[in-house]
């Protein structure tokens, strides 16, 4: 994974669930694509839909794969469902809640909720709910010559697994 879309690991309760936020900065990027000004108009960017389910995606993948002390090559295999009510802008924040519903050996299933930070009324709102399926690469796909190290969860994510380490030892 080249990009990480989750900025800080607030909460891990290890095998069960995990929380994670998302600081939306205007200097990422693709806000710049999303959308630009138009004739006589300023311009709007959002961080897009698809970006936000990622965030998601990466904070559950990332709960199943400390399940298992990262052993596993851990893959998003299926939406089941999402939905979400609203943009994401330069300045908010996101919080992924992730919750493990089922966890076997060929892989696990999650549900998360997102939130939006709503600074006008200095809360947290919902944003959307997500179902999410996951694969263990190497039990369902044993013999495709995969790499032996762990390329899901390579470079990228020590920040995070460094994280989550901390949180459990406190």
């Amino acid at each position: 994974m080249r990009w990480l879309w989750i900025d800080r690991v607030l909460l891990h309760e290890p095998g069960k669930r995990l929380v994670a936020v998302k600081n939306v900065s205007a200097a990422e990027e693709h806000l710049a694509d999303h959308f630009p000004a138009a004739a006589g108009e300023l311009p709007h960017p959002v961080m897009p839909g698809s970006l936000i389910l990622e965030g998601m995606a990466q904070t559950a993948g990332i709960l199943v794969g400390a399940a298992n002390d990262f052993r596993e090559k851990v893959v998003l295999a299926k939406i089941a469902a999402a939905e979400l009510r609203g943009d994401a802008e330069p300045g908010q924040s996101l919080r992924y809640d992730a919750v493990i519903e089922r966890i076997d050996a060929s892989g696990a299933g999650c549900r998360g909720v997102i939130d939006l930070w709503d600074h006008g009324a200095a809360s947290w709102m919902r944003l959307g709910e997500v179902e999410l399926m996951f694969s263990h690469l190497d039990q369902n796909l044993a013999g495709r010559g995969f790499p032996r190290e762990n390329f899901v969860f390579g470079e990228n994510f020590k920040g995070v697994i460094a994280m989550l380490r901390e949180l459990d030892r406190d």
